[in-house]
């Protein structure tokens, strides 16, 4: 998609579909109306003295002005100013957007609408927030259907803007672009067929993600992931005919003095349960049980395309999750990558078992901060629904600022509880611990789990279960895989201290 930036009025501009915003306040609403009708002419006029548009957000009101050169107008109500935000904005755009899409225009033009003076954001953010709400509203996992179903697509949007502020709107528009194609990339490999996605081709996605946008990437095989004793990768894995995988992605080595982040991604690209197999309605969905590790390529690729100062590691281990007759079973005992013994209860509670051995492994980078993200359980969806990310750790104040970059990017995140209560329940009498705690409070003591094998460093835990996959689709998310978490580390790291 052809994406621009002009300084120019919005009728100057030719395109199949003019998109502008206007608020319901009084002196707002009038000065916008009065000038769009001085732009459009009398057609307009008319329709709005019928009253059917008011500026409420939410409304729209789509107009046919007889111009050629740009023949429909969209006007979509954002509200009352002093109630306007950054994520009111996305939304508004989104309609937008999805508006382009059903009337099937190629071309469109959108007002940078002027909220610097309403908003506290700078105009570069809320060009990148528009950029993103624009591109993420249009995500569709389109690789298995035929190009009569898909339509034509927008192929060129441009943004007005009467500011003189343009090289600033540029460069938001690139942050936002740059962040939205990172996090449909985290889409697609989370909506991809386990066919298609197994450990294998989810190490060869990452390599060939870190060799398009300049970051470097490991790859451990079965092999090298028994000589490191990672037993609870191994584990996993044995039930499967598709072998493990241990990606290791490095970005940004030069700023380690700033402090080195680890993120680590739960990449099980397809979970039956294992011999504690799961219910079949529903089990399709499994196949987005890699959401984790595509949050962490999808936010290696945005870091290094935006070229943040950070030294920044992303770990996933992979595997397959399958029941056979070489499964791991409930009663065994694994031995992880730092010597500590666990025990299986439930063999679907796998997620927190190769993540034990990443955890452990994170270790040896010296890191300040790690934050490992997992669709690792289904109470957490229980707890938060599909609208925030369940956030345990150690360090309230690395915690504050990522539920502060949530806000922002509202992708958000909401903090658990970890009280050493709730560490009794995964005591197990022939092993370190339990991978189980029982029916109570199953987020919690998942997050207890993971933490029994971190090593001396800041910590936090993202339960991503319920955001990263969506029952129905949102303003700018999809039903499916949502690429949550891309848009949220993205946020942190680029105000990290």
């Amino acid at each position: 998609m052809n994406i621009t930036a002009v300084s120019t009025a919005i009728n100057a501009i030719a395109a199949d579909l003019l998109v502008t915003f206007v608020f319901q306040d009084d002196p707002l609403y009038k000065k916008k109306t009065t000038d769009i009708v001085n732009r459009f002419g009398a057609s307009v006029d008319t329709a709005l003295s019928m009253k059917d548009f008011s500026g409420k957000e939410g409304e729209t009101l789509l107009l046919y002005t007889g111009n050629k050169k740009a023949p429909r107008l969209l006007m979509i109500g954002t509200g009352e100013s002093k109630k306007f935000s950054l994520e009111k904005l996305r939304r508004a755009v989104a309609t937008g957007a999805k508006k382009g899409k059903s009337l099937k225009v190629s071309s469109l033009a959108i007002t940078v609408p002027d909220v610097d003076v309403i908003l506290p954001e700078s105009i570069e953010e809320i060009a990148a927030a528009m950029a993103e709400a624009f591109l993420l509203s249009l995500y569709q996992y389109d690789k298995y259907l035929t190009k009569e179903k898909i339509g034509k697509p927008i192929s060129k949007i441009t943004f007005c803007t009467a500011s003189s502020f343009i090289r600033e709107i540029k460069t938001g528009l690139a942050t936002g672009k740059a962040i939205a194609e990172a996090t449909m990339h985290a889409r697609d490999l989370t909506n991809a067929p386990g066919s298609d996605l197994y450990p294998a081709t989810l190490a060869h996605d990452a390599q060939q993600t870190g060799r398009r946008h300049g970051f470097s990437v490991r790859v451990f095989e079965k092999k090298k992931i028994q000589q490191l004793g990672m037993g609870g990768v191994i584990g996993v894995s044995k039930g499967s005919e598709k072998e493990p995988r241990f990606v290791i992605m490095e970005y940004g080595k030069q700023f380690r003095k700033n402090g080195t982040l680890v993120l680590v991604g739960k990449g099980v690209t397809f979970d039956t349960g294992g011999i504690s197999i799961k219910p079949s309605a529903g089990m399709a969905e499994m196949k987005m049980d890699m959401g984790g590790a595509a949050a962490v390529v999808g936010t290696m690729q945005a870091t290094a395309q935006l070229k943040i100062k950070r030294h920044v590691v992303g770990l996933i281990p992979s595997v397959e999750n399958m029941p056979s007759g070489s499964a791991v079973k409930p009663g065994d005992i694994i031995r992880h990558y730092n010597g500590k013994t666990s025990e299986v209860d439930n063999t679907d509670a796998e997620g927190r078992l190769i993540l034990a051995d990443a955890l452990s492994y994170a270790e040896t980078f010296k890191p300040k901060l790690v934050i490992d993200l997992a669709t690792l359980t289904g109470a957490c969806v229980v707890a938060l629904g599909h609208y925030a990310t369940g956030m345990m750790g150690n360090d309230q104040e690395s915690m504050d600022a990522l539920k502060t970059a949530g806000e922002r990017s509202y992708d958000r995140v909401w903090q658990l509880p970890m009280f050493d209560e709730y560490e009794k329940l995964i005591k197990s009498d022939i092993a370190d611990v339990k991978n189980v705690g029982g029916r109570w409070a199953g987020a919690i003591t998942a997050g207890w789990f993971l933490k029994k094998f971190i090593g001396n460093y800041q910590w936090i835990h993202l339960d991503i279960a319920g955001t990263a996959m969506q029952e129905e689709n949102q303003d700018y998310i999809p039903r499916g895989g949502s690429g949550a978490g891309v848009r949220l580390l993205i946020e942190f790291l680029r105000n990290w201290n």
